[in-house]
């Protein structure tokens, strides 16, 4: 059994039409994804809220309080739904966060300590948001980790640019999809 997982985070509907995407970024991500998925578990990671948001308080960040403000990300709303190129098949495990990171309010600890995984690769956007929390959490939580630079993506180019290349390679490792791949011996 692999000890390694896959973590597809924030890749829903309603965050991809908010950032423009590269022309072959979501081709690539499922190749990743499917050439991945013999070898290690894939997790996807969502936001979405109750009805009525209960889980975004008043001082929560900007981003959430747009969202409760305009009734968006409640379970099971169009926009919460993962991006249909990437669709999750049987066998793939969702979890649905409440914040920033994928740890919080997900249960993504208990199932990853369930699996006997110890090391993370991480997909997502944004970059400056759930892929910078979720390398900072995971580190402290003792994961390995893994970033898919190409598989990141942020709003601003200058601060992917910055994580990326300065701050996650003091956390682990920074590697491009397809090179990545290629360790996985397929």
């Amino acid at each position: 059994m692999s000890t390694t997982a896959l973590l597809i985070m924030d890749l829903q509907v309603g965050m991809v039409s908010r950032i423009p995407l590269p022309e072959n970024y979501l081709a690539l991500l499922q190749k990743t994804i499917n050439t991945a998925r013999p070898h290690m578990k894939i997790i996807y990671v969502t936001v979405s809220f109750r009805p009525g948001h209960p889980e975004v308080s008043t001082t929560a960040p900007a981003g959430f309080l747009y969202g409760k403000a305009n009734n968006l990300f409640v379970t099971g709303s169009p926009e919460t739904a993962i991006h249909p190129s990437i669709a999750p098949v049987e066998g793939d495990i969702i979890v649905e966060k409440k914040r920033v990171s994928a740890f919080t309010g997900s249960g993504l600890d208990v199932v990853l300590r369930g699996l006997g995984i110890k090391t993370l690769v991480l997909a997502g956007i944004a970059t400056g948001g759930v892929v910078l929390s979720t390398v900072c959490d995971a580190t402290d939580r003792d994961f390995g980790i893994v970033v898919l630079k190409d598989l990141c993506l942020d709003p601003d180019e200058q601060v992917h640019e910055l994580l990326v290349e300065k701050i996650f390679r003091k956390r682990g490792e920074v590697v491009g999809a397809e090179e990545w791949l290629k360790t996985l011996g397929s």
